[in-house]
């Protein structure tokens, strides 16, 4: 009976961590999806979308993001001519569910990026809240030329 409770505990926290259903929202650099949107419509900020290529065209993409796999070897040099060639804006990273941007952001900064943003609701929604697609926000499909790894705004 004991192994069957650890079982169902241990199932329930993975369920928890994968929905981020205890999402950090203290401290850092934390926009919410509404704000992540307007800043990134009006050129404060990138916003970059880090999930995969079937993820955008499952459900679209934030329509100011720029698409990134983050499993691209490339990602951070990517990372790096965004910045060079458009000016030093902070990049805000977001994901589905704010797991993977929370990783990505860590990461980045031990790699000596400085401005770096986390968006914890991501598309989906998390313990942060309800995510870019429940507050209607507005999407564009993904591109061919997106979907296959080519990177257009550079």
């Amino acid at each position: 009976m004991t192994g069957g409770v650890v079982a169902v505990a241990a199932g329930g926290l993975f369920v928890a961590n994968w929905f981020n259903v205890f999402a950090d929202t203290s401290g850092g650099d934390r926009l919410t999806v509404t704000e992540a949107h307007r800043q990134a419509e009006a050129g404060q900020i990138y916003l970059i979308d880090i999930r995969r290529p079937d993820e955008w065209k499952r459900t679209g993409i934030a329509a100011p993001a720029l698409p990134l796999d983050m499993r691209r070897k490339d990602f951070e040099e990517m990372l790096q001519s965004l910045l060079a060639s458009g000016g030093d804006k902070p990049v805000a990273l977001i994901c589905a569910r704010g797991v993977r941007s929370a990783h990505m952001d860590k990461r980045l900064r031990a790699n000596g990026f400085t401005s770096i943003i986390d968006v914890p609701e991501g598309m989906l929604g998390s313990g942060a809240g309800p995510g870019y697609l429940k507050e209607n926000l507005p999407l564009r499909a993904a591109t061919v030329m997106e979907l296959a790894g080519k990177v257009a705004w550079l």
